[in-house]
């Protein structure tokens, strides 16, 4: 008898523990096909190709957190030798020193090339600062350059003619590789403000306005005077007031945009993204660069676009973000080289979607009816899709919601895995479904709750309080029947006069569009026709 319950005793563990270990390996695998799915949705070695190597560094270090957090299954070891294989270029010795014992062992000898390249770095640099010495001083005294400023003399070619100063175009373009070298160490912050000392050689901002007390209205003509005459010669303000631009000066500003990038100063750094847009479409215009360097510019300048604007995206960086993605000749950079980066301008559009709405006379959708519209269009166009970009293709192109709520709890791991959108994935969460809620509701008049919070991924509960909070604060004609368990929408169809004045004014845009394009191809024609008739002069001649 006692054997027998020993028996019946021994199998009941034995299931027990077949069921835990059961379940115990299907955790494993849930997790397991996550972590997979992470990896296949990371853009890290998509977005690397078009990034400087330092900017890299800030990108392999979030890798490495989600590697010790378990998100992504790859190699700590091999994200550290891509790292030490970055840094080799560049003169950051010591930090490479620092990641070779990290592989090796901090016991392990540092390699005799390593403590020669080190040598050789500091030697250079010495040298660079003694051939740069006499501009050096002068950038450090404040005074002597607002007196040379006030007299027009802070540009290379009056510095040049002033003997005492000893500075010399030779000495200007050594301070500018002392600030190249200085980036390539890694003080990105005594680069940033060596670059803008060589900038403000080759610019002319506008001269400070002086009203003298004892005539103040002579002193106001002079100065309206003043103003128009040096209208003509002041630089553009877009371009730190630069007169012109040159292969090497937009070399200058790429510089200088990743030293603001990687010094955080995310207000200079959109600064500086509007100057290397000016400048380099400025160059493309004139043909001083070729369409297809044009096009990889525009390229690297989405890309690097991505730190400033996702860094910046509660004062206004995610709306110029659309704006740029959206415009003619970067969307056409996105088709072409980067289709990957409409995972970034779909989660950009649906952040800023309601924003814009807001902002608009009387709330209207309008504007963000043709976001949505322009990146679908985009969509259709890109060979690229992830979680991200399926949701809203499943939404707004399938219409299909089952769909939508599997590719929506996608959505959270790949935002969370993402560098640059990791910060946003609550924000982004709470406004994909507001974005389902709404797309919900134009197709029905009553909607249960428990079938709703299916689709955003909640629980009835969450969806009830999730949809209060949302009816109050957004102004929703809707109301919660709790006894049945539904949300029932108010009758507001929007009018047939509205239908009429909003598919007139969108007919309009596309209208004013069209002309202008074809003022261009005839102003173009126009121009060919005018030099073809002008060499057939000179041939005649």
């Amino acid at each position: 008898m006692h054997r027998k319950i020993t028996e019946k005793v021994d199998v009941v563990e034995k299931a027990q523990l077949n069921y835990y270990q059961e379940e115990k390996n299907q955790i494993k695998k849930k997790k397991e096909s996550m972590t997979e799915a992470v990896e296949t949705w990371d853009l890290t070695s998509y977005v690397s190709p078009y990034l400087d190597r330092h900017m890299m560094f800030p990108l392999l270090e979030y890798l490495d957190s989600l590697i010790i957090s378990g998100a992504v299954a790859y190699p700590s070891k091999e994200v550290a030798a891509s790292r030490l294989s970055l840094l080799r270029p560049t003169h950051m010795v010591d930090y490479a020193i620092d990641i070779y014992k990290g592989l090796h062992g901090e016991d392990s000898p540092v390699p005799p090339e390593m403590e020669e390249q080190k040598i050789q770095v500091y030697k250079r640099m010495e040298e660079l600062r003694i051939g740069c010495e006499p501009l050096t001083s002068l950038c450090n005294n404040p005074e002597e350059r607002k007196k040379l400023a006030a007299s027009g003399d802070w540009n290379v070619a009056a510095l040049s003619q002033k003997t005492d100063l000893k500075i010399t175009p030779e000495v200007v373009e050594t301070y500018r590789e002392l600030g190249r070298y200085n980036f390539d160490c890694g003080d990105y912050m005594a680069a940033r403000d060596m670059l803008d000392n060589y900038i403000s050689l080759f610019a002319k901002p506008p001269a400070p306005a002086v009203v003298h007390d004892d005539d103040d209205m002579m002193g106001m003509n002079n100065n309206h005077n003043s103003k128009k005459s040096n209208d003509n010669d002041i630089g553009n303000p877009n371009i730190y007031y630069l007169t012109a631009v040159t292969p090497s000066l937009l070399h200058v500003l790429w510089g200088r945009l990743a030293c603001e990038i990687l010094v955080e100063d995310w207000e200079a750094s959109s600064v500086a993204v509007e100057a290397v847009k000016t400048a380099m479409e400025s160059m493309a215009s004139s043909n001083q660069i070729t369409p297809l360097v044009a096009l990889q510019q525009r390229t690297w300048l989405l890309h690097w676009s991505l730190f400033v604007y996702w860094n910046d995206s509660a004062k206004g960086g995610l709306e110029t973000l659309v704006e740029l993605f959206h415009s003619e000749k970067y969307k056409q950079a996105i088709t072409t080289n980067a289709p990957h980066l409409l995972r970034y301008l779909t989660a950009a559009v649906l952040l800023c979607k309601r924003r814009v709405t807001k902002k608009a006379a009387a709330g209207s959708n309008f504007e963000a009816r043709r976001l949505m519209k322009n990146l679908i269009n985009v969509m259709q166009d890109c060979e690229y899709t992830d979680p991200i970009v399926e949701f809203v293709n499943c939404l707004c192109v399938k219409f299909d919601f089952e769909s939508a709520q599997t590719k929506l709890a996608e959505c959270e791991r790949v935002l969370s895995s993402d560098f640059f959108l990791c910060k946003q994935t609550a924000l982004f969460m709470e406004e994909a479904r507001v974005f389902v809620f709404e797309n919900y509701c134009r197709i029905h008049n009553k909607i249960d709750l428990q079938a709703l919070g299916e689709k955003l991924a909640m629980d009835q509960d969450q969806a009830e309080r999730w949809i209060v909070d949302l009816i109050r604060n957004a102004d929703l004609d809707a109301k919660i029947d709790s006894e049945e368990g539904c949300v029932v929408m108010g009758g507001s169809p929007q009018s047939i006069y509205g239908q009429v004045m909003e598919r007139t004014r969108d007919l309009n845009v596309r209208s004013a569009t069209l002309a202008q394009n074809l003022n261009n191809v005839l102003h173009d024609a126009r121009k060919e026709k005018a030099k073809k008739e002008k060499e057939a002069k000179e041939a005649d001649y």
